[in-house]
């Protein structure tokens, strides 16, 4: 059974990932309708290529996923399709918030690449790219979907996803700015806060939201009930990666953590803070968010004193049960189904990468 559900889900994700040449055609045929010249057509498919079809897919293969469980049967090819450009759209929103977020953090590589500002002759035309990506999303709504009872309710979603996620990259970056560590400013509420919305809404309500929409589904009551589950799923997803960013195997993770240079509002700055001797304390007042390895491993020595893994070991064990709890509850009568959220927790439950 377990082998023949993964090659259900190989076989998925290939019909998925077979769907992006379509979107791509989509927006280059708006680029080509605008008689640019043909270099810029060539760049910005190299741009979509770049940052959008190499990624983990962790929100990819959602929507269609989402949708074949409310329906319970396997998809049509054209609701397959139409629900895998919706998945797609987050993918192309993803992309665009990851440019402007690497060139922000300044790192190097992710997903094994180099990072698109980086590559030859690119520089800050990358921060155009992004703001180009973010404008795709529109257009192929607008090219797929103008003609849906829930078109408007799309783009909304979209919106607001898009403008929750700026607020709080603007937030992160002013609780820790480059160059001027002060914890003082870290705090669990302002952690949940940047959470909620940097990463959860836009990585885990969002897709199943664009189901219901689509599915004409979304109602307030299932909208609501897949948002206090999703989001909190969500904070759970960021917790991991801040926990893998230093923790992680970066052959699995597929990058070289840098968030302790970086000065970053982790899960573990501050259970450490919550946890410190005065000493300690001082310690990482003078070495957390500095670009110097020896401050680095500082603070990677007093977070392995305070057996940070057993306290987020600990954490993911009941955050996992209070999920469950939540899952268990939903009310299904307006066609929400609880396995949506069984299959989206099965797919982040401790993982690696």
């Amino acid at each position: 059974m377990a082998i023949r559900t993964e090659r259900y889900k190989d076989t998925q994700r290939a019909e998925f990932k077979e769907i992006f040449p379509s979107v791509i055609e989509i927006i280059l045929k708006q680029v080509h309708n605008k008689k640019l010249p043909l270099k810029v057509t060539r760049r910005f498919k190299e741009c979509l290529q770049y940052n959008t079809d190499c990624g983990k897919l962790n929100r990819g293969i959602s929507v269609p996923d989402t949708g074949r469980i409310i329906l319970g049967r396997p998809l049509s090819e054209d609701e397959f399709k139409a629900l895998s450009i919706l998945d797609w759209l987050t993918e192309l929103l993803q992309a665009f918030f990851l440019i402007h977020d690497d060139i922000m953090d300044a790192s190097m590589t992710r997903r094994g690449q180099i990072y698109w500002y980086l590559q030859p002759h690119m520089g800050l035309m990358a921060v155009n790219d992004g703001v180009l990506l973010e404008s795709s999303v529109f257009t192929v709504l607008k090219s797929e979907f103008r003609d849906h009872p829930a078109y408007l309710d799309m783009i909304e979603a979209f919106n607001e996803a898009a403008f929750n996620t700026q607020l709080d990259q603007l937030c992160d970056l002013m609780t820790a700015p480059d160059g001027k560590t002060d914890l003082r400013n870290f705090s669990m509420e302002k952690y949940a806060t940047i959470v909620q919305y940097k990463t959860a809404y836009y990585s885990f309500y969002l897709p199943v939201a664009l189901a219901l929409y689509w599915l004409q589904l979304a109602s307030p009551e299932n909208l609501d009930q897949a948002h206090d589950i999703l989001i909190p799923m969500g904070e759970y997803f960021q917790v991991q990666d801040d926990y893998l960013d230093l923790f992680g195997d970066p052959d699995i993770t597929g990058k070289i953590g840098t968030d302790i240079r970086d000065n970053k509002c982790l899960w573990l700055i501050i259970q450490a803070l919550l946890r410190a001797t005065p000493e300690q304390r001082r310690i990482l007042d003078e070495s957390y968010g500095r670009k110097d390895n020896q401050c680095e491993m500082k603070v990677q020595k007093i977070f392995s004193e305070m057996d940070l893994q057993s306290v987020y070991r600990d954490f993911e064990t009941n955050r996992i049960q209070k999920l469950e709890r939540l899952i268990n509850a939903v009310d299904e009568t307006d066609g929400l189904r609880k396995d949506i959220f069984t299959a989206f927790l099965a797919k982040i439950s401790r993982r690696s990468s």
